[in-house]
């Protein structure tokens, strides 16, 4: 069974950073594409940011310049940096992997960004 954690979300005042990691376990053959979703309260899942297996990104506009996603397949973890946030940053952040034609989610982890 493959599982999906997330960590490092939290509380930050505008302009702060955080890091979150995502990390599976379970039987896993390799991995495709990596990516980070959020959604806020009234709102659809956004796609935030997403990493192919050679490493290619792609952000939203919404995120680009102050967010970078990277990729550890030894460790089958997926990291956001998240810099410069914003209150518009809020929601809760969930990752997603893609493996062959099975696509796995994590519960997600709240970001909270506010003064």
């Amino acid at each position: 069974q493959v599982q999906l954690v997330e960590s490092g979300g939290g509380l930050v005042q505008p302009g702060g950073s955080l890091r979150l990691s995502c990390a599976a376990s379970g039987t896993l053959s390799s991995i495709n594409t990596m990516a980070w979703y959020r959604q806020a309260p009234g709102n659809q899942r956004e796609l935030v940011a997403v990493i192919s297996s050679g490493g290619s990104t792609n952000y939203a506009d919404s995120v680009k310049g102050r967010f970078t996603i990277s990729r550890d397949n030894a460790k089958r973890t997926v990291y956001l940096q998240m810099n410069s946030l914003k209150p518009e940053d809020t929601a809760v952040y969930r990752c997603n992997m893609n493996v062959g034609f099975s696509n796995y989610w994590g519960k997600g982890t709240q970001v909270t960004v506010s003064s």
